[in-house]
């Protein structure tokens, strides 16, 4: 399995109403932890597309436990579990630093494609070939 801890702060700007993180700036900070994931293990998002692959979201996930407030610190621990074969899984889970608390869970689901005409693709050797060296 290769993880990241993803570290950042709430601003004004990601809370509801209520004074809680809107639910659907989770599914961001899962984009931001994700790059950073990809970027900590030497697979940069732009040089897999500059390969002629997009990644795109399949599915999305997010379980929600307790809500993160104005200002809290918060960390998305990102984990990829098993080299992928046609899909690739990315799960999340996302803490209060403070206290550690769980806050979320979710995770997201990549297919392959050919950034030339969209179709379906088996993923790049290079990126198994990284996944494998560092989940191994």
């Amino acid at each position: 399995m290769v993880t990241f801890d993803f570290h950042t702060k709430i601003y004004y700007k990601d809370i509801d109403q209520m004074g809680v993180v809107y639910y659907a700036r989770y599914l961001e900070y899962f984009e931001q932890a994700r790059t950073e994931l990809l970027n900590d293990i030497g697979l940069i998002v732009t040089e897999i597309e500059d390969a002629g692959f997009y990644m795109p979201v399949v599915e999305a996930v997010a379980n929600y436990k307790l809500g993160a407030r104005f200002e809290d610190e918060i960390i998305i621990q990102t984990m990829i579990k098993k080299v992928p074969q046609a899909r690739m899984t990315i799960d999340y889970e996302v803490y209060r630093k403070k206290d550690n608390q769980l806050l979320v869970t979710g995770h997201t689901i990549h297919g392959f494609t050919d950034k030339e005409n969209g179709q379906p693709k088996r993923p790049p050797k290079f990126l198994l070939n990284r996944l494998s060296a560092a989940i191994n």
